[in-house]
């Protein structure tokens, strides 16, 4: 602590290595593990107004000057015994412990990636178009996107952006092919990545303006049929509803179900028998069982104490 102290001392001295030390400055440290094939490294950097001066490396086991203001910082750090021994041990207190701490999670987590290929424009079929492979939502970070045309690689006029971090531990990339579409080629991006079994390839085709505009038309015709066919069914299960609620209203039994309405009416009908009542849109009508001829009939009144219509 010391040592660094004294460093920090001579970066603040306006003087130092002959330079006027500006205003506002940024100093840093930084530190980075890296693991390869079971073996581990310990990184510290110390950073000035973003140029890395000083750092220590566990391959080499003590400080070294990058650049001329970090020489005098190096040699004093390297005689600091304790301040030494503390970063040659931080290969195993800080890189192998944390590594199996999360092993678990950043190593044999995978996500697999989904792929999309489209054209940057509509107009497909013009020269030096571009055909964009849209790999996205895959963890870990490592993967490896090629194009093929008509079964042979591409490798002129292929772009790609590094892998962006989606903010959840995954990661997305663009990778854009320059082309000149011929009608029947068959573009196809290819995808290989550690969570797939087989890498993955999708495929783009050429198509005609004629050939656009009959698939279309046809996908049009579809919908419409659909949509023609599920008004179809409602109608007829509106319909088909509403003659179940019509006989669900059937009153069997007219001597007892028409006397609250029809009383003191007159019917022609010497005898009704045992009719049928439906319930309908414009009221109640009888459909006797049996007809009997003769007029002048008059119902019969209510029992007492049973009120008619309009009566409460």
């Amino acid at each position: 602590m010391a040592a660094l102290m004294k460093s920090l001392a001579m970066l603040s001295f306006p003087l130092a290595q002959g330079r006027d030390t500006p205003e506002l400055y940024v100093y840093q440290r930084r530190s980075d593990c890296y693991e390869f094939n079971g073996t581990h490294r310990y990184l510290e950097r110390y950073i000035y107004n973003r140029e890395v001066y000083v750092q220590f490396d566990s391959a080499v086991g003590v400080f070294v000057a990058v650049t001329e203001l970090g020489r005098q910082t190096a040699k004093n750090w390297n005689i600091q015994r304790d301040f030494l021994e503390l970063r040659q041990s931080a290969v195993d207190t800080v890189c192998r412990h944390n590594y199996e701490l999360d092993k678990g999670f950043t190593l044999k987590r995978t996500v697999p990636p989904k792929v999309n290929v489209s054209p940057s424009k509509k107009e497909a079929l013009q020269p030096h178009s571009l055909l964009i492979c849209h790999v996205t939502d895959f963890y870990p970070g490592h993967i490896q996107v090629r194009w093929f045309l008509n079964g042979q690689e591409e490798t002129a006029g292929v772009v790609a952006t590094n892998p962006i971090h989606n903010g959840d531990w995954t990661f997305q990339l663009l990778v854009m092919l320059e082309m000149s579409p011929q009608q029947g080629d068959v573009y196809t991006c290819h995808v290989e990545h550690p969570s797939l079994d087989r890498p993955v390839t999708v495929e783009w085709k050429v198509q005609s303006d004629s050939a656009r505009s009959k698939m279309l038309t046809g996908v049009g015709g579809f919908v419409l049929g659909l949509i023609a066919l599920v008004m179809s069914f409602i109608l007829h299960f509106q319909r088909w509803r509403g003659r179940k609620l019509l006989e669900s209203e059937e009153l069997p039994g007219i001597e007892t179900a028409l006397a609250p309405i029809l009383q003191g009416s007159k019917i022609e009908a010497l005898s009704l028998g045992t009719g049928t009542i439906k319930a309908a849109p414009s009221g109640i009508w009888i459909r006797p069982e049996e007809e009997v001829r003769g007029a002048g009939a008059a119902y019969p009144a209510l029992p007492t104490g049973t009120p008619g219509p309009g009566r409460k």
